[in-house]
């Protein structure tokens, strides 16, 4: 690329100038192809974005669509950008003409509405859920929802819009996302429940134990609930008053995926073997090998549950 086209091109993106961007494109035909081949990189577009630009940045989506979810050497799309310098217009220009920019993944996973949670811009929260609902099932690098951040930064308001949504969403299968989203634990096995007691003001504690569907007593990595986690005597009294357990309190079996395949892959033993003898016995037989095989599977299960040494206990 020419540096004097170069050049010229990032002046036409800082102020905006539609027919200075052309002026390049005429003598450099292949000059934004040739950007678009660099991993890493400001575009034209990035530029008139960050500094809200609107027509510009419109201009350069409609010519170079993939600039629009480019990352640069900082980890940011432009979007990201507008968000980060208030250029609140321009974001929801460019969501209006593409709702999947609000699931473009930055620096460290995240993306424009965790952005919104991080910084309790609640209205472009709604804006962006509204556009791209399944933009609420995105998480970080770190396994973190936009619940999780919400709470982190205590934003107490993007609580209280993301809380809203997911209950007056109507959406087929709305239930178990809403449930998906209340109970998603992070990469340490955190849900917002656990982050919560260790970092936001009792009035988040409070929120998410009243208002939510939240388990109370799920364990992290360490098995440790939030009441474990709890760091002032208001919240662990909120926490106490709901019910909450401690993990070493909280000794509720759960089967393990690996003992429900035991479990199947012996019930499918006695179905094999029931089907091998059924042509060579008589109905009475057949009734008594039934009994024995249901006993057998029974006893199976039990021991799955019940382990030499006692209960098995795992992570709620």
């Amino acid at each position: 690329m020419n540096r004097k086209n170069g050049d010229q091109l990032k002046i036409s993106a800082e102020t905006g100038d539609i027919k200075l961007l052309y002026a390049v494109i005429q003598d450099d035909p292949s000059i934004l192809e040739n950007i678009d081949k660099i991993q890493f990189v400001d575009t034209p577009m990035h530029i008139a974005a960050s500094r809200g630009h609107l027509e510009f940045a419109t201009e350069i989506m409609n010519l170079k669509p993939s600039f629009a979810t480019k990352l640069n050497l900082q980890g940011h799309s432009p979007i990201h950008l507008a968000m980060d310098n208030f250029q609140r217009a321009m974001v929801s220009k460019l969501v209006g003409i593409n709702k999947d920019l609000v699931r473009v993944k930055g620096r460290e996973g995240l993306t424009p509405l965790h952005f919104a949670c991080q910084n309790g811009e609640v209205d472009l929260l709604a804006k962006f859920l509204t556009a791209c609902p399944d933009s609420i099932k995105d998480v970080t690098v770190r396994g973190e929802s936009a619940l999780h951040i919400a709470v982190k930064n205590d934003q107490y308001e993007a609580l209280h819009v993301l809380v809203g949504w997911l209950k007056e969403n109507f959406r087929r299968g709305a239930r178990k996302l809403q449930n998906k989203i209340y109970n998603h634990k992070d990469d340490a096995g955190n849900t917002a429940l656990h982050i919560s007691a260790l970092t936001s003001e009792p009035k988040v504690l409070q929120f998410l134990v009243k208002k939510t569907g939240i388990k109370l007593n799920a364990k992290n990595l360490e098995s440790k609930t939030a009441l474990d986690l709890v760091t002032t005597p208001e919240k662990k009294k909120i926490l106490i008053c709901a019910k909450a357990k401690s993990g070493s309190k909280n000794t509720k079996a759960v089967v393990t995926l690996a003992e429900q395949l035991i479990f199947l892959a012996t019930i499918i033993d006695i179905r094999t073997w029931m089907r091998r003898i059924k042509t060579d016995i008589t109905e009475e037989q057949r009734n008594t090998w039934l009994i024995v095989a249901t006993l057998v599977a029974t006893v199976t299960y039990e021991s799955a549950l019940s382990p030499p040494g006692g209960i098995f206990q795992v992570e709620q």
